[in-house]
């Protein structure tokens, strides 16, 4: 639900020396390793960046793992692991980063804390983290905010927080991590029709699922989405917040 990917870590590059180790946390996007590729991007022949790219999805895993091999990027591994139980060891890696992670797990905190644990002490984290309270579309019809709220109503349900970027600072200070500095940059170029298609096919599913017990809360909001893609065109501008921090 958001534009692709490689967009979203260039904040990250600045930061990186040849040499280093680069943990890509939760960043296996299904369609391809855009965010891993980009990461590399800054390799050398004497000193190569060498990327871990993990991820729970085993599926997704192995997607990254061809599109990698395709494009004979050969300092990068693709592994599968839990964000809060890494098999890494202790103080192993120079930088930690995660794009669109901390807003869908159940227990951000206990994701910072591993982060911690693998980093070496002065090492870097590096979290892209929507704040969807803040997200601007246009038009925001009364479907449109039906819908969204429906959505945030689900993702909360889930155990996962669609506004985890306005909390994210005071996570990774609780974490134990210092210097930490945050910004909010909205990024362009998500597709009107394509967001509310895939509420309304997120909704689907799970009103699908629950059979005899379907939430209306949840069905209002799945008719309003169905209402918003068949509707004009639009304009979205989602707000990601880039924090950076040292362990």
């Amino acid at each position: 639900m958001s534009e692709g990917q490689s967009g979203h870590a260039r904040f990250v590059l600045p930061l990186l020396r040849p040499g280093m180790r680069v943990l890509a946390l939760g960043c296996v996007p299904s369609g391809g390793a855009e965010d891993v590729r980009l990461l590399t991007s800054l390799r050398t022949a004497t000193q190569p960046l060498h990327v871990v790219g993990a991820d729970v999805d085993l599926d997704a895993a192995r997607r990254a793992r061809r599109a990698l091999a395709l494009s004979a990027v050969s300092t990068t591994d693709v592994v599968v692991a839990s964000p809060t139980a890494l098999a890494l060891r202790s103080e192993s890696v120079d930088v930690v980063y995660a794009h669109a992670l901390l807003d869908r797990v159940r227990e951000p905190q206990r994701v910072l804390a591993e982060c911690a644990r693998v980093l070496r002490p002065g090492g870097l984290l590096a979290l892209s983290t929507p704040d969807w309270s803040r997200t601007r579309v246009k038009p925001r019809t009364a479907n449109v905010d039906a819908a969204l709220r429906g959505w945030t109503m689900l993702r909360r349900r889930e155990g996962g927080d669609p506004a985890a970027g306005r909390h994210v600072e005071d996570w990774v200070r609780g974490a134990g991590f210092t210097d930490v500095r945050s910004r909010a940059r909205f990024h362009h170029g998500a597709d009107y029709r394509q967001l509310g298609w895939t509420i309304e096919a997120e909704l689907a599913e799970v009103l699908r699922e629950s059979g005899d017990h379907m939430d209306p809360q949840l069905a209002s909001a799945a008719r309003s989405a169905w209402m918003w893609v068949r509707g004009g065109p639009g304009e979205v501008s989602q707000c990601w917040v880039e924090t950076v921090a040292v362990r």
